[in-house]
């Protein structure tokens, strides 16, 4: 597609912003990192952004769920407004980074970066707030419960708070990508992800006497190693379709074979119309496996997020955005194995997600989700220039900055 592009655009403003309050994005970032808090917990954090952007003279408003929030700045929305979303939640991961500013929390972290989230749009708040004459207006959605399922971005939607949007974005850190550089993808970027939970049921008894009864440690483990594979054989493998298995419990005695027992799992796939048909064919696997060995099961099926799938338009603005980074800012990324809830705004509106590089350049590479996941603080007055640029792109596509 062709963007308009005038020579207008918050580059000069920025850097003067930039220089002003770059202190008060690391004072932020490591404030939220200190103090993080789980899905549908997120409190103080909401309280504190409540704060600074009342401070800004801006007008936020939580959302029913008593936490998150949305604010507007900037023109009412004549043609719709540009949503730019951060994520508030941490993760039940104890930090292990070391970090002079690590979780004071025991057992939870800020492992998946989104912290940085938060801090950069907190700071393109700030930004926008300053700016006397915005080229379109701008709503920023602080949402909660992006680690769960069903998330917080049903909620933000159910709320109503997509209305007289025309686009959203997001970015999400990439340990992966070098700090200074942004991964985008047209299409799906992640994947859609449901969980499975399976309780079994026996008589149970000796483990002399296993044929006397359901051998339910058996049965857990014809559903663990047999499942993945029977699914690679009844769905499509170009989709990557995966289940795998994070916990498995039964039983206590080593020479009593236990009455109940559970699976808990996630299924994965990167095909949209896969996802629509997975619950059902999922249910009749289980259902034959288990069928000869004598036990009953409970099967609960949560459908979690479908993919992230971003539309032309919206990836064409992200990279339009990021080539006024620097001539290298851009990067290819691929569709990844995780899900995002992200995902339910799209099913609503046009809209792209892009990776934010958080990797140093030096030492390790700590995936997120993992207690010594580091991100490097630069990334975060990437995050704000990179938002900020959206804002006018946005505007210059429809011809009006």
């Amino acid at each position: 597609m062709t963007l308009i592009q005038p020579a207008s655009g918050p580059s000069r403003e920025l850097d003067s912003w930039l220089s002003a309050h770059g202190d008060d994005l690391i004072r932020w970032r490591r404030e939220l990192h200190e103090h993080p808090e789980l899905s549908r917990h997120e409190h103080a954090t909401t309280a504190f952004l409540e704060g600074q952007l009342r401070a800004l003279g801006l007008e936020p408003r939580r959302l029913p769920v008593g936490v998150g929030l949305v604010c507007d700045i900037g023109p009412s929305p004549g043609g719709g407004r540009v949503a730019l979303r951060a994520d508030l939640d941490a993760l039940p991961v104890a930090e292990a980074t070391g970090l002079d500013f690590a979780s004071r929390v025991d057992g939870v972290s800020h492992a998946c970066g989104h912290d940085l989230h938060t801090t950069i749009l907190l700071g393109v708040a700030s930004f926008l707030a300053r700016q006397p004459d915005l080229p379109i207006g701008v709503r920023l959605i602080f949402q909660p419960a992006e680690e769960v399922m069903p998330g917080g971005a049903l909620d933000v939607v159910a709320a109503g708070e997509l209305d007289g949007v025309e686009r959203i974005f997001a970015v999400h850190c990439d340990p992966h990508l070098e700090v200074g550089k942004v991964g985008v993808k047209d299409g799906a970027i992640t994947s859609a992800a449901d969980t499975i939970h399976l309780t079994l049921e026996s008589a149970g008894g000796h483990t002399s006497r296993p044929h006397l009864t359901g051998d339910l440690v058996y049965a857990l483990g014809a559903v663990v190693t047999g499942l993945p594979g029977l699914l690679s054989r009844r769905v499509d493998p170009r989709t990557g379709t995966v289940v795998t298995f994070g916990s498995a419990h039964a039983g206590s005695a080593p020479n009593a074979i236990p009455q109940t027992g559970e699976l808990k799992g996630t299924a994965r796939t990167s095909d949209y119309r896969t996802w629509l048909q997975l619950e059902p064919v999922v249910a009749e696997l289980i259902r034959d496996l288990l069928a000869p060995l004598g036990v009953r099961h409970r099967l609960r099926y949560q459908r979690g997020v479908p993919p992230v799938v971003n539309d032309a338009v919206s990836t064409a603005l992200f990279a339009s955005s990021v080539a006024r980074l620097g001539e290298d800012a851009l990067a290819e990324t691929a569709q990844s194995g995780g899900g995002e809830d992200f995902s339910w705004y799209l099913e609503e509106v046009p809209g792209a997600m892009a990776r934010l590089g958080v990797w140093s350049g030096e030492g390790p590479q700590c995936d997120i989700h993992q207690p010594d996941f580091i991100a490097d603080e630069r990334a975060l007055a990437v995050g704000v220039r990179l938002f900020a640029e959206l804002v006018w792109e946005t505007a210059r596509l429809r011809g009006q900055a």
